[in-house]
């Protein structure tokens, strides 16, 4: 059985710098034939073909350049429907590979597995994308025999440097220094950042949070559809990061994902880019670890990373010490800005529902459920006044209680970060309390000051 992780498909996209001695040339593309590989060259596509004792096949196709949109994504998934889907069934979605841009080419990079005749196998495809002009090299094996030969053909190929205009650039005079911290985003709450006592800065942002020291970056990416699904860590490591920083970023280099083994399973992924917006070499590492969210990375270069976090992202392994993760997962931590009276309006709700399945420990019949259920309301008026209410349902199924408890008053902000209400229950409570920024909303965290217990906060969002 053919295994996708097995299949190397790395684009490498380079401009008159090739290892073979003899290269050959179709069309705009300059490639090294595999050695004793059958081709058969056409009009409009030339293709190589290898069988082994085994039965196991590849077949590479490289099919003569057509006009192509702007948008690399768009024109891979067009070929995948014509060139793929109209020649072989595929199981579902491709599994995309990170984009990888070089000389003004960006190669979008997909796979999964088909079936034809009723036989499986693998079929990949690259969509090569730049100047109006696209590429397609599209490979279909059902064995991982040939994977090194693959890999070799790949990185043979050879596309011509896109030109593009020279535009002037735009006066930047000298009296203009560049801002160490980002804009904060204009949300209608007091505060937008934030400048914690060990020298980072927390700032809103659309998209994120962005987390600032020296000249190190920290973007706390808020939830986005298509990156958190069930998957193992390479596929949903790559997921994330073309949505989340593949957009920004071009010439990937010496990309790759990494995992450790323990519970709550931290998903790295990471490589050397140049920054789109000032077009300045970076290293990247995406992180995500149980509640934290995708959380990016951005350095000069590995030895900043290394330097701040005491240790090297390339050298993770699935058996590395899990202690290793801690300081990434605590940036999380600096998603957290102060509050103001003025904050204070609306309706703010915390839901919360747990339920036990209850079996005899000895006999191991089933017992019954047991179920949780709470909803806590805050709604804030004028003049510093609220209401309160409390619902709190429980008990076996078949057996529930519940208890309603309602109270009003006045709040008052002691700090940046507590608030007093003058009554909850039977009498005044204060609370630690701060914001957090999720992507167009904020959210209220409350913790009694008084009886603090676990530490964890009461999440509350507007309504």
């Amino acid at each position: 059985m053919v295994r996708l992780s097995c299949i190397l498909l790395c684009v490498l996209l380079t401009a008159g710098i090739l290892i073979a001695q003899s290269t050959e040339k179709f069309d705009i593309v300059s490639y090294r034939s595999p050695t004793g590989w059958q081709k058969e060259v056409q009009s409009n596509a030339i293709q190589f073909g290898a069988e082994n004792a085994e039965g196991g096949i590849c077949i590479i196709t490289v099919f003569k350049s057509v006009p192509g949109g702007e948008n690399p994504k768009e024109n891979f998934n067009a070929a995948w429907e014509a060139l793929v889907k109209e020649n072989v069934s595929v199981a579902g979605a491709p599994q995309m590979k990170p984009a990888v841009s070089n000389n003004g080419w960006t190669a979008e990079n997909g796979m999964s597995v088909y079936e034809n005749d009723g036989k499986k196998g693998v079929v990949s495809l690259i969509s090569i994308t730049g100047g109006g002009t696209l590429v397609n090299v599209l490979i279909l094996t059902n064995t991982d025999y040939f994977q090194e030969t693959i890999a070799e053909f790949l990185s043979s190929i050879d596309l011509p440097v896109v030109k593009t205009s020279v535009q002037k650039p735009v006066d930047n005079p000298a009296s203009q220094p560049a801002k160490k911290t980002p804009t904060p985003r204009a949300s209608g709450f007091r505060f937008n950042e934030s400048n914690f006592d060990d020298g980072w800065t927390s700032t809103e942002q659309e998209d994120w949070v962005e987390v600032v020291k020296g000249n190190l970056k920290v973007l706390l990416h808020y939830p986005k559809e298509g990156t958190i699904f069930p998957a193992d860590p390479e596929p949903l490591t790559n997921a994330a990061w073309n949505i989340l920083v593949a957009p920004r970023y071009s010439d990937l280099k010496n990309y790759r994902t990494a995992y450790v083994t323990t519970y709550e399973r931290p998903y790295l992924g990471m490589g050397y880019l140049k920054d789109n917006a000032s077009g300045t070499s970076k290293f990247v590492v995406l992180f995500r670890q149980g509640n934290s969210g995708w959380i990016e990375f951005i350095s000069p270069d590995k030895n900043g990373f290394i330097e701040q976090f005491k240790f090297d992202p390339e050298t993770i392994r699935w058996d590395s010490n899990s202690e290793l993760m801690v300081p990434l997962r605590q940036m999380a931590n600096y998603n957290k800005f102060a509050i103001a009276e003025s904050d204070f309006n609306g309706t703010w709700t915390s839901d919360f529902t747990g339920v036990q399945q209850l079996y005899h420990v000895y006999t191991g019949n089933y017992a019954g459920m047991n179920i949780n259920q709470s909803n806590e309301e805050f709604v804030f008026g004028a003049g510093n006044s609220y209401s309160w209410k409390l619902l709190v349902v429980n008990g076996m199924v078949g057996n529930m209680r519940y208890a309603n408890v309602n109270s009003a008053g006045k709040f008052t902000v002691l700090n940046n970060w507590q608030i007093q209400f003058s009554k909850i229950e039977s009498g005044a409570k204060t609370y630690h309390a701060y914001w957090s920024c999720i992507k167009g909303a904020r959210l209220l965290h409350l913790l009694n000051a008084n009886s603090p217990g676990s530490g964890i906060y009461s999440v509350y969002a507007k309504k």
